[in-house]
């Protein structure tokens, strides 16, 4: 039976948890109706920064022309396979830098290097190399994401609790032991919160290769408008792209809630 001063807790818990979601709510909200009165009222020029009510046509001209969904579609399929691939990648090459300090001294400085080497200046190579398709902008989103992911994880592997580690090997416990029965599942919310940084760092990568060689998804969109001055096709490409993000980044979020019960 719970104490009812627990179940106080947790109605609080609950009830500050609403707030903060009613709060955020209205902020968007606010946010564009501020935008939209600002508009109206002439304040702003609505063919540099567009308006939610023209951000809304557009989309609808969008749908009525068959358009909307295959340009999300195809950006959210980049995402996913360069999120999936990226993480993987990164577990993969941090697990075999935990159990060899050899070649986690010797790739540790390159590792470093190629993070803060700008991928876009890759982008015409790569285009030469795969192709100007699909291929060179999840390439091009696997280079932001995948070695930030094995530079997070593997840090987080580093500093597992060595009382723990000690444990195990007191009891004759292998190195693969101490790896699947301790740094793994101790862990478990470092890698979750390197698949949070991920998502961010897909979008970047996805965005990136979308303006360089795509024929279709948001970025795209963002580019086409652009190029022909249709700031109500750029913003309306840039909104889809927060609330994809938001979608994203709330799915990995449950994922993290999850694994915490």
């Amino acid at each position: 039976m719970k104490s009812e001063e627990y179940k106080k807790y947790l109605k609080r818990i609950k009830r500050d948890n609403l707030l903060v979601l009613f709060t955020q709510i209205l902020i968007i909200v606010i946010f564009f109706v501020v935008w939209q009165i600002l508009a109206d009222k002439k304040i702003i020029n609505t063919f540099l920064v567009s308006s939610p009510s023209k951000v809304l046509d557009t989309i609808v001209d969008l749908m009525k022309q068959n358009n909307l969904w295959k340009h999300i579609f195809a950006t959210l399929y980049e995402i996913v396979i360069s999120f999936i691939l990226g993480n993987v990648i990164g577990i993969v090459f941090a697990s075999i830098l935990w159990f060899s300090k050899f070649l986690s001294r010797v790739f540790e400085p390159f590792l470093t290097i190629l993070n803060s080497l700008p991928k876009v200046a890759l982008g015409p190579l790569i285009i030469v190399w795969a192709g100007a398709n699909t291929k060179s902008i999840i390439i091009m989103a696997l280079l932001i994401s995948a070695i930030i992911s094995v530079i997070n994880i593997h840090n987080a592997f580093k500093v597992t609790d060595p009382n723990k580690i000690k444990i195990v090997r007191t009891m004759g416990g292998s190195k693969l032991q101490v790896f699947t029965k301790v740094v793994i599942p101790s862990n478990i919310l470092p890698i979750i919160e390197s698949f949070k940084i991920n998502v961010s760092m897909c979008f970047v990568g996805v965005i990136m290769g979308e303006l360089l060689v795509s024929k279709e998804g948001i970025g795209y969109l963002i580019m086409y408008g652009s190029q022909v001055f249709n700031m109500n096709l750029v913003i309306t490409g840039v909104i889809l792209l927060v609330i994809l993000t938001i979608i994203l980044y709330y799915v990995v979020y449950y994922i993290e809630k999850i694994s915490k019960r």
